[in-house]
C-alpha cells in the first residue's frame, strides 16, 4: 500500500510583495543591467540616407507646481543687431575678427544677412578689401580696410499658403531629395540647372529654395556649388546653425567628395594625382581657368587624385575623381591638362579630330558621385547620387558597368 505524503500547499503572495530569493538570484538581479529606452532614433536610423528620418521628439516633461518665492523680473533686452548701411561705408578689421574669412566677417558683423546675399555681393565685386576686390574664401588680417555697399534686408516672408507655380517648384526639389533631416538636404541636382542665378537665368535652385521657407521664414542656405552642367550631390543647409558647421567641414576639408566622369582616351598611369596651380583667364565672351605658375596673380594651388575604373576600346575611359581643393572648374581643367579632357565640356575639351562615337551625347560626362561629411549634430552623412540620363545611356552603349568597384576609395585624402 503506497503512502501518499501531502505537500504544503505554497503560500500565496501579497500583492506588491517581492518573492523572496537565495543569495544566488540577488546576484544575478543585481548583475542584470537596467535596460532604458533611448528617447529618440540612434544615430545609423537618423542619418543612414532615408528621406524624413530624424531625431524622434520625446514628451515633453511635465510643468512643476508654481511656488510663490521671489517676485518676477523680466529678463534683459537683447542687444539689438548691427543695422544695415544704406550707404557705402569703409570699417576696420579688429583683432577679434583676424584671420576671419570674408564672408564670415560679413555674416559676424550682420547677422541678419543670408548666406546667399553674401556670397552675391561677394561675387559681383561689390565689396573691396584694401581697396582690392575680394574673394569670400580670402583671410582678414587686424587693421585691413573692408568697402561694404548699402544693403538692403528683404523683409522675411512668413510661411504662407503657396501658389500653384511654387507649388511646382517644390514638388520638383521633393523629386531632387537624396537625403533630408531637420538640418541638412542633400539634393540630385540635374545636368543644366544652375545652382545660382547669373546673367539671363530665371530659374537655379537657389531661386527655388524660396518655396521651402519655415514658419520663421528661414529659407535652406546653400553650402557649395556645382557648375550648371555637372549633376549630382548638391548640399544644402536648412538651418544656420548647420550652414555655419558644414561650412567649417569644408574649410577644414573634412568633406570627401567623388566624381565620376568620361573622359577622352586612357591616362596613363592608370591611376595618379595631379597637382598645378590655377588662375582665372577672361575675355570679351567667357572666362577658364588656366594652368598657372607659382607666384601668379590670383593663382590658387589644386590638387586632384584620380582612377581609371574601366575603358572602352582605349578611345574613352571611366574615370573616377577625387579633389583634394575646391577650385572654380579644377576637375574639367585637371583633365584637360594631362590631355584627357572629359567628353562633352565645351570649354576644355582640346582633343583635334576627335569625333564623339555614334549614340552618345554632346553633354558634359561628369557627375558628383558622392558626398562624405560629418554632420552638424554627430554622426556621418554618406550619400551618393545615380547616373543622370545622359550619361546612364552612354554607360548602357559601352557596356560599361556602374557597379564596379570604385578605386579612388584607397586614394589619399591630401
Amino acid at each position: 500500500m503506497s503512502r501518499r505524503v501531502k505537500r504544503p500547499l505554497a503560500k500565496s503572495r501579497v500583492p506588491g510583495e517581492r518573492p523572496k530569493g537565495g543569495p544566488k538570484d540577488a546576484r544575478q538581479k543585481s548583475a542584470r543591467p537596467k535596460r532604458t529606452r533611448p528617447e529618440g532614433r540612434g544615430a545609423a536610423e537618423r542619418f543612414g540616407g532615408e528621406r524624413g528620418q530624424g531625431v524622434r521628439p520625446g514628451k515633453p516633461p511635465r510643468a512643476a507646481a508654481p511656488r510663490d518665492t521671489a517676485p518676477f523680473i523680466e529678463p534683459p533686452a537683447k542687444p539689438e543687431p548691427a543695422p544695415l548701411p544704406t550707404k557705402v561705408q569703409t570699417v576696420a578689421v579688429t583683432a577679434d575678427e583676424a584671420n576671419m574669412r570674408v564672408d564670415r566677417f560679413l555674416e559676424a558683423r550682420f547677422p541678419s544677412l543670408s548666406f546667399s546675399h553674401i556670397q552675391r555681393i561677394v561675387r559681383k565685386g561689390e565689396l573691396r578689401v584694401n581697396g582690392k576686390r575680394a574673394d569670400s574664401k580670402d583671410r582678414l588680417d587686424e587693421g585691413d580696410t573692408v568697402r561694404i555697399p548699402p544693403l538692403k534686408l528683404d523683409t522675411p516672408k512668413v510661411a504662407t499658403r503657396l501658389s500653384e507655380a511654387e507649388t511646382r517648384i517644390r514638388d520638383d526639389l521633393q523629386k531632387m531629395v537624396l537625403f533630408e533631416d531637420a538640418d541638412v538636404m542633400v539634393l540630385n541636382k540635374p545636368a543644366g540647372l544652375a545652382v545660382q542665378g547669373g546673367s539671363g537665368l530665371s530659374r537655379h535652385i537657389d531661386g527655388m529654395l524660396e518655396v521651402m521657407r519655415d514658419a520663421k521664414g528661414q529659407r535652406p542656405r546653400l553650402v557649395h556649388r556645382l557648375d550648371r552642367e555637372t549633376a549630382g550631390c548638391l548640399l544644402v543647409a536648412k538651418t544656420r546653425f548647420a550652414a555655419t558647421a558644414l561650412t567649417g567641414a569644408f574649410r577644414h576639408r573634412s568633406a570627401r567628395k567623388i566624381y565620376w566622369a568620361l573622359v577622352a582616351g586612357v591616362p596613363k598611369p592608370k591611376q595618379g594625382r595631379i597637382s598645378t596651380y590655377l588662375a582665372k583667364e577672361e575675355n570679351e565672351e567667357d572666362s577658364i581657368m588656366r594652368i598657372a605658375a607659382h607666384g601668379d596673380e590670383g593663382a590658387s594651388h589644386a590638387v586632384t587624385y584620380y582612377a581609371v575604373v574601366e575603358t572602352s576600346a582605349q578611345k574613352l575611359a571611366w574615370v573616377s575623381l577625387k579633389p583634394v581643393t575646391g577650385r572654380t572648374h579644377q576637375l574639367r581643367a585637371h583633365m584637360a591638362h594631362i590631355n584627357h579632357a572629359i567628353v562633352g565640356d565645351p570649354k576644355y575639351f582640346n582633343k583635334e579630330n576627335w569625333q564623339l562615337p555614334g549614340g552618345l551625347q554632346k553633354r558634359l560626362h561628369l557627375l558628383a558621385r558622392r558626398i562624405v561629411i560629418p554632420h552638424p549634430r554627430g554622426g556621418v552623412i554618406d550619400v551618393s547620387a545615380p547616373l543622370p540620363p545622359h550619361m546612364l545611356q552612354s554607360w548602357n552603349l559601352l557596356g560599361l558597368e556602374a557597379d564596379r568597384f570604385d578605386p579612388i576609395e584607397n586614394a589619399p585624402e591630401e
